[in-house]
């Protein structure tokens, strides 16, 4: 029996000892970071199991693939916390004090929990926390090894995302001062960025590397947080009847739903790669062939029309490759929703209270760990992505509702009572967690307008028709069948025969819904509004729509296939997963279109965002070099400002050093101030074409300039114009290019 048991175990490590050696071969050299980061969650997912496991006691799992994301934004943020309120410094000893801190916090917490029986570790549950670790593994190398085939951090917006990142590595302080206008610090929502650094600065790793990195963790996180919800969620649907064929339902389900998340796009691919160039060809037409952006670009586009409007979703941002703010935040807002659903299948287990303990009614109601995690969280997304606060809040006030109908039996005075408490709670902790950055941030938002453009019906249907489909269906299909037995036909009846996954769905369908619909009403006014109002209301509410869509479709599917017993629901919900699994097709044209022929390992490029440097700046890319090597701190680098989504600003992008002025629609985004912008690009022309020694250097020394870069950039803008004699004259030359007329000033 020994003899057996070994060589089961010895089996199920195979996989394991596949992927080791498959990461090494694929990834080469950098596949020392790629460990160095698995292993650095893995290690703060288990120390942070105490805290986890209290919250998600009622998961098989005890919460194992959460913890990593609940850890890493417990220890980031009250790093970010400490230096921001200049308490400390952001320095690699810093994080690592920090960490260690919170990990002997709940180490200390494990202790008192054994004292007390109170098991927070998964031990009946090992096998489903080996394959969870697997799967993450397994979908962190597929990400890594694809960012290796277009590894730059140049194009779209990745100047900014890795310059904040660069930034933030040179400065000891929070928020770092801001790359592209040096006279002010970073005025946007850089939390993301900052959790790329924090995490760069744990591990030692340098950020040429962990830009791509970051972007393939979330990656990774964003198929195995999905999967480990909704296999609990369907685990909890099926109960006890998990038997026979229905047993490997779960797994399934949470494969499906993770899939959904991580690397499907949405019908629009179906429609237009596949059905729209069958009927071409079989009409004789010329073939249209599919660019994988179109899928993101569709209302406004196609037809075109003045009204330009965008509709991401996480597969894109990943093969894309941009580190934006709504990107990492994906991890952040799944460790949420776990947290609510843990919260509201505690909350279905209370009772309502005697009145003999109606003394510490208000406390326990209160003082739940779910809600003060979770106020907590929402507070954090004012500085990681402040559209997700808005759009949580609300989700979070539909789960306290729905599960307070429940508890406190349909008596509205206390359901009112408790669930507007809770929400002023949650508020109130968001507030004042996430001041010290709220209080030096200056809004970019003009208020908000009502619609006056609305998208043509059949693109809503081609984009969001199958999952508005599958949720309208299945709150009808629900309320028929409840109401139908219900003694009393109200909200608590209804909603207390429901089970909690159910509910759990519902809350996250008509929440998507609603999302999808707010743009077509109103929208938030931005300097966008000339021809593109919608576009970024739009742009950050529908991604998250489509995170929860993709995860309530999973788990609606399997209702219609598994539970439901009518045959034309069963067809239903084969023809729904039919349509679903054709959306993961966009994840391979996307890949080929992107990144390569990724079947050959030898095409890969390794993880090196500034690689491109050599091939696209050569005549910049060794002064660029110089300056990261031999600068520390932040001091001021003149460089030619330039349009925004130009190779502009690669100097203060790629080093982290701020110059006068960068992008300049991202500023005006930012600052709001036209006159200002203008009148600073005005002063950098002056600085290289300028006759006036006395005007160049007074110019010099109100802008506190230490080096004036001259490279390609400078040379295209200025021609002739350019100052050459000047500039060398205004201090010492402590870099030339000896192949290309390339220099670098620094300043007397």
């Amino acid at each position: 029996m020994k003899h057996k048991n070994l060589k089961k175990t010895a089996g199920k490590l195979i996989p394991a000892v596949l992927l080791l050696a498959l990461s090494g071969f694929l990834l080469k050299g950098d596949v020392w970071t790629f460990w160095t980061w698995w292993l650095l969650a893995a290690v703060m997912g288990i120390v942070a199991m105490p805290l986890t496991g209290m919250i998600f006691r009622n998961f098989d799992d005890r919460g194992w693939m959460f913890s990593k994301v609940l850890m890493t934004a417990v220890a980031g943020f009250l790093t970010w916390f400490l230096v921001s309120v200049k308490i400390l410094r952001f320095t690699v000893p810093v994080c690592i004090g920090v960490t260690l801190f919170c990990g002997a916090a709940c180490i200390l917490a494990l202790y008192r929990q054994h004292k007390k029986g109170v098991e927070c570790l998964p031990l009946d549950h090992l096998e489903l926390v080996y394959w969870e670790e697997i799967l993450f593994f397994a979908f962190f190398l597929l990400w890594t090894y694809l960012a290796g085939f277009h590894p730059a951090a140049y194009g779209t917006e990745k100047f900014m995302d890795y310059g904040f990142m660069e930034a933030m590595m040179r400065s000891d302080t929070l928020p770092a001062v801001d790359l592209w206008y040096s006279q002010g610090n970073i005025n946007y929502y850089y939390g993301g960025q900052y959790f790329a650094v924090f995490l760069t600065k744990l591990t030692g790793s340098s950020v040429e590397i962990t830009y791509n990195l970051m972007r393939t963790f979330v990656a990774g996180l964003a198929f195995i947080l999905p999967f480990s919800l909704v296999y609990q969620m369907t685990k909890d649907r099926l109960g006890h009847f998990r038997v026979g064929w229905k047993k490997p339902l779960p797994a399934i389900t949470a494969a499906v739903a993770g899939i959904s998340v991580s690397i499907a796009g949405n019908m629009h691919y179906v429609v237009y790669a596949w059905i729209v160039p069958l009927i071409q060809k079989l009409t004789g037409q010329e073939v249209d062939s599919y660019w994988f952006p179109d899928a993101t670009r569709y209302i406004g586009y196609n037809p075109e029309v003045e009204d330009k409007t965008i509709h991401e979703f996480p597969c894109y941002s990943f093969v894309l490759g941009d580190l934006h703010a709504h990107v990492v935040n994906i991890m952040f807002v799944l460790l949420l929703l776990g947290i609510l659903y843990a919260w509201a299948v505690n909350v279905r287990k209370e009772k309502f209270p005697a009145e003999e303990e109606s003394g510490k009614f208000w406390a326990k109601q209160l003082l739940m760990p779910h809600l003060l995690l979770a106020g907590f969280l929402l507070g954090m997304f004012h500085w990681t992505n402040y559209w997700d606060f808005v759009i949580y809040f609300v989700v979070t006030g539909a789960v306290l509702l729905f599960s307070n109908i429940i508890l406190f039996r349909g008596r509205w005075k206390w359901i009112l009572a408790v669930t507007a408490a809770q929400a002023a709670e949650i508020f109130a902790v968001a507030t004042v967690v996430i001041m010290p950055f709220t209080l030096q941030f200056e809004t970019m938002i003009q208020g908000v307008a009502l619609a006056k453009n609305h998208s043509m019906i059949h693109q809503l249907l081609i984009l969001w028709g199958l999952p508005a489909a599958l949720v309208i269906s299945f709150v009808i299909i629900l309320l028929v069948q409840k109401l139908r037995t219900a003694e009393k036909k109200t909200p608590y009846h209804f909603l207390a025969s429901l089970k909690i996954p159910d509910m759990f769905a519902v809350i996250m369908g008509l929440c998507a819904l609603g999302l999808v619909l707010i743009p077509e009403l109103v929208y938030v006014r931005d300097i966008y509004e000339n021809g593109s109002a919608r576009a970024n209301t739009m742009f950050k509410l529908t991604y998250q729509a489509y995170i929860m869509f993709a995860m309530t479709m999973a788990y609606v599917i399997f209702r219609f296939i598994a539970v439901f017993r009518k045959k034309i629901l069963k067809a239903a919900g084969g023809a729904a997963l039919f349509l679903l699994i054709c959306t993961w097709g966009y994840f391979g044209n996307s890949v080929g279109a992107w990144f390569g022929n990724v079947l050959d390992p030898s095409q890969y490029r390794g993880l090196n965002a500034t690689a491109f440097l050599e091939t696209d700046f050569p005549e910049d890319a060794a002064g660029i070099r110089w300056l990261k090597s031999h600068i520390t701190g932040s001091p001021v680098v003149l460089e030619a400002n330039g349009d925004s989504y130009t190779e502009y600003e690669r100097v203060s992008a790629m080093t982290g050093l701020p110059t006068i002025l960068g992008w300049y629609v991202h500023e005006w985004l930012w600052r709001n101030d036209v006159s200002d912008l203008n009148a600073k690009a005005a002063d950098i022309e002056a600085i290289y074409t300028s006759n006036d020694e006395a005007q160049v250097e007074a110019l010099l020394e109100e802008y506190d300039v230490a080096y004036i870069f001259v490279g390609s950039c400078e040379r295209s803008k200025y021609g002739e114009n350019l100052n050459n004699d000047m500039l060398k004259n205004m201090g010492q030359i402590v870099f030339q290019d000896g192949t290309y007329e390339t220099y670098i000033v620094k300043v007397a």
